[in-house]
């Protein structure tokens, strides 16, 4: 498409078009008059199908309307608002995975609709379908997808109240306390990393940065040796590399800040040697061709899937590290608000969701109960892990 781009047509103004078969190709065009200067005004652009220009012409035309129909269908809803939905998601990862979830199970499932038609029961008789064959992150994703698009048809008051909004809290499988779940101790971990590092030291370097920062993967590849502050034992995660729809980037972090972990001893010693005699605005970790390491690269080179199985933890994912990272730092007793701040997370309830409980903890909570008195005084370890999360 050649986008010949003269000025947007303002709301409300009537458009005259026309399409236009030149050598093969088709020109749109649509022309109107501006409402302040009188002037005559086009926009125009040339496709290589006569649909394509029908198609943009329609587009054009819908953007300029005063209101929508009120009996619009969800799939032209859609059409006609365009990306007006995915204003202020990450266009790299979000957006795009938020443009996917619409195209691929809400317009095949609701489009036909009426949006004026969609309630919280079609909803739901909805999600039953999505999730016997999605994945609790991919449906939370089209939920959430399904929830922007119906906010916006109330901003342009098709309906009076979003019937998707509560639909996001709805209890689906994903939300059943899972008894069978295990999250790795730190020898298991270690055990992991020695595993990886059999492939490529970077392998196993990355398992422990990733559970001992309790970062997410695109953070850890984003480290750069200057993050690593010694004076303080203080890592500051401010970037990430991130694989988007048009490869990776580097970006900031999900929350647009950087947060500091402090540095745990058993990950002094991985620290130590990968940021010695190195310049301060290299990379911290580099795959084996000194590309960048992403859960991608990590999950074939290593086998993933069948080494974790092997090592008995079948379906441990990689964000699984940063779960276990969060939840030794809550077993230590270290303050919820603390742990918030190390994940980075806006809220608590988030964190909350990211700690896990298993028969070891369970058994371990009765000893301690079960003791006349604390024998270990930990007021001092958590004063001065405070004071370093807040530097």
């Amino acid at each position: 498409m050649n986008t010949k781009h003269r000025h947007v047509p303002p709301i409300g103004v009537h458009l005259t078009q026309d399409i236009a078969n030149r050598h093969g190709r088709f020109r749109a065009r649509a022309r109107w008059s501006d409402p302040s200067s009188q002037e005559r005004r086009s926009y125009s652009a040339t496709f290589d199908r006569e649909g394509e220009a029908r198609t943009f012409l329609e587009q054009l035309q819908s953007r300029t309307h005063i209101a929508s129909d009120p009996l619009i269908s969800l799939a032209d809803y859609i059409a006609e608002i365009g990306d007006r939905y995915l204003r202020g998601l990450d266009p790299s990862s979000t957006a795009s995975g938020y443009r996917g979830s619409i195209r691929v199970r809400v317009l095949p499932a609701l489009g036909h609709l009426a949006v004026r038609s969609i309630s919280t029961a079609v909803i739901d008789r909805a999600i039953d379908r999505w999730e016997s064959d999605c994945s609790p992150s991919t449906l939370k994703n089209t939920v959430s997808a399904l929830t922007r698009v119906l906010d916006e048809s109330v901003r342009d008051e098709i309906i009076a109240a979003n019937p998707a909004r509560t639909r996001a809290r709805r209890r689906t499988r994903s939300s059943t306390v899972d008894l069978t779940r295990k999250i790795p101790t730190l020898d298991e971990v270690q055990s992991l990393a020695d595993a990886c590092r059999r492939v490529h030291a970077a392998y196993g370097d990355f398992v422990l940065l990733s559970a001992l920062l309790a970062a997410r993967v695109s953070e850890v590849a984003g480290l750069v040796v200057s993050d690593i502050d010694w004076d303080n034992r203080l890592v500051t995660i401010a970037r990430q590399h991130f694989p988007g729809t048009n490869g990776l980037c580097l970006k900031p972090t999900k929350s647009r800040q950087a947060r500091r972990v402090p540095i745990l001893k058993p990950l002094e010693p991985v620290l130590r040697r990968i940021t010695e005699y190195r310049d301060h605005d290299q990379p911290l970790l580099r795959g084996p061709r000194g590309g960048v390491l992403t859960t991608g690269t990590l999950s074939r080179a290593t086998d993933w899937t069948n080494l974790v199985q092997r090592l008995g933890h079948p379906g441990l994912r990689r964000h699984d590290l940063r779960h276990a990272g969060a939840t030794w730092f809550a077993n230590a007793g270290v303050p919820l608000h603390i742990v918030r701040d190390i994940l980075g997370h806006a809220s608590i309830e988030t964190t909350k969701s990211y700690l896990h409980t298993d028969t070891t903890e369970l058994t371990l909570a009765a000893e301690r109960t079960n003791e006349p008195a604390s024998q270990v005084d930990r007021s001092a370890f958590l004063h001065h892990l405070t004071l370093m999360c807040r530097c």
